[in-house]
């Protein structure tokens, strides 16, 4: 996994790097500017498009001006401006515009209140103003700057991290719009949350050689998942195994108008891999279960057209509950008989964590280790409200220590807290997943992987990332405006393949 650092952490990775290597300061910024400059070069190899790199007199622009000589050295069109704002220059920004001096490349100025470039005379500006030290927000001529640069036809790139937006904390001022930042070495945080959603479309990571044993040292908090991950968690099947090798899975949920949500939920459990399945719904529920999905047993007679009483559970390895199963006061009861019978595995979602909400006290009640899997809607509700995306996910770290579980807050980056403090980031799933049951289906896939003696962290990463790999695929064929909840059932097996292929 790819560990997600504060910016003062990986300033202190590089200064580790440098001491430890050792190499010193500016070589480690040439490395840095030749991966930018590889990747960038693998994205527009054969063309010829008019590049501006604007560049401060810090260490960002330091990367900046040693691309800017890269590029230029492999041909590119290239011009460069250094953006006069502060007084004093970097030692290594010096050392890259003595080099560009000698290699006689020629650069231009630009001072507060020059007059205001046509940014527009260009296909691409790369982004090399302020690095992600940045603490305080831009004003003046350099904001207007940026205006310009977000309001130009240029396709925009940053190196590291786009100017203006924080590393740490929320943005609070004007940003470089990115449409694509290639950051050095791990993830900033700030590039896997909503609120900078309008600030960076694209990025990606790329290894600059920092030092590895500098992580064992600090013990990062915060993870990025990656496909390797999944790979080595997924357990090869054997020839002489049988079903019951695999777990009995019971899905709780369904009220009359509702009972799809189970469905979803069963079929997606067996597509994930339990070897028996039960569904446990409402007897209106029973002929559309059936036929919908004849490979589930289903448990009627606990209600006619909601759940109102509670069977023996004890015997299955995992339960899921929540899927469409509505709050009516005698489902109430039913779910809090249910926390009071089971300690294995439980997945918590939708009406379940809605009941929840009204019921705070059953918080308490939770079975340790008990995942629950809250939009940011469901999270409010449950934990109150927060002021953006970065005190939302310190507040699921927090709960999820307090409570002893594990919470899945599901969105673009869905992250996952658990009961130990940490943070991982799902790496997969697009915006066609936004649709009615996607969730029920992630409820099954979990389900599924608790049944199967897989561990709740595991079953966590392992089912956030097949259900976005699942949802990934079946976009390629109906694209995001077409997708349906089915689909992401129809290629978890093709997601599983994908990874044991990787």
């Amino acid at each position: 996994m790819l560990p997600i650092l504060s910016s003062e952490e990986i300033r202190a990775w590089d200064a580790y790097t440098i001491k430890n290597e050792p190499i010193l300061s500016i070589d480690l910024m040439e490395r840095a500017s030749n991966v930018f400059a590889d990747w960038f070069t693998e994205k527009y190899s054969g063309k010829n498009p008019k590049i501006l790199i604007i560049a401060s007199k810090g260490n960002n622009g330091g990367d900046g001006l040693a691309v800017a000589r890269i590029l230029t050295e492999r041909a590119f069109d290239v011009q460069i401006l250094i953006a006069d704002i502060q007084a004093k220059s970097s030692k290594d920004f010096n050392i890259n515009l003595k080099r560009l001096k000698d290699k006689r490349i020629e650069f231009e100025y630009l001072a507060d209140d020059d007059i205001m470039p046509n940014f527009n005379k260009y296909d691409i500006i790369i982004d090399a103003i302020f690095g992600s030290g940045l603490s305080r927000p831009i004003t003046g001529y350099w904001a207007k700057v940026i205006d310009n640069i977000n309001h130009s036809h240029s396709k925009v790139f940053s190196i590291d991290i786009p100017s203006g937006m924080y590393a740490d904390k929320i943005t609070d001022g004007i940003a470089i719009k990115a449409d694509d930042c290639m950051t050095f070495e791990v993830p900033k945080t700030s590039m896997l949350l909503s609120d900078n959603n309008h600030i960076i479309k694209n990025w990606s990571s790329k290894s600059i050689g920092l030092k590895k044993d500098f992580l064992q040292e600090i013990k990062p908090k915060s993870f990025y998942i990656e496909k390797q991950d999944i790979k080595n968690l997924l357990r090869p099947r054997n020839k002489f195994d049988h079903k019951g090798k695999y777990g009995h899975s019971l899905i709780i949920g369904g009220k009359k108008g509702m009972i799809g949500a189970a469905v979803l939920a069963s079929k997606s459990c067996l597509r994930t891999g339990s070897g028996l399945v039960t569904a446990l719904i409402p007897d209106c529920g029973y002929n559309i279960m059936q036929i919908s999905a004849p490979e589930v047993m289903t448990i009627t007679g606990f209600g006619d057209e909601f759940i109102s009483a509670t069977p023996d559970i004890n015997k299955y390895n995992a339960i899921g509950i929540g899927t469409g199963l509505g709050t009516n006061p005698k489902t109430v009861e039913v779910l809090e008989e249910i926390l009071k019978m089971h300690f294995g595995s439980l997945v918590i979602d939708a009406d379940a964590l809605n009941i929840l909400a009204e019921n705070k006290n059953l918080l308490n009640n939770l079975p340790a280790n008990t995942i629950i899997t809250p939009h940011p809607g469901e999270f409010a509700r449950l934990f109150g409200p927060t002021k953006n995306s970065f005190e939302r996910i310190e507040l699921q770290r927090q709960k999820a220590k307090e409570l002893n579980i594990f919470i899945i807050l599901k969105g673009a980056y869905t992250s996952i807290a658990s009961p130990k403090g940490k943070l991982y980031f799902n790496s997969t799933g697009n915006p066609g997943m936004a649709t009615a049951g996607s969730g029920d289906v992630l409820t099954g896939m979990l389900t599924s992987l608790l049944s199967q003696g897989y561990n709740p962290l595991e079953a966590s990463i392992m089912g956030v990332f097949l259900h976005g790999l699942a949802g990934d695929i079946a976009a390629t064929k109906s694209g995001f405006n077409a997708l349906i909840a089915g689909d992401i059932i129809d290629n978890i097996g093709v997601a599983f393949k994908k990874i044991e292929n990787y």
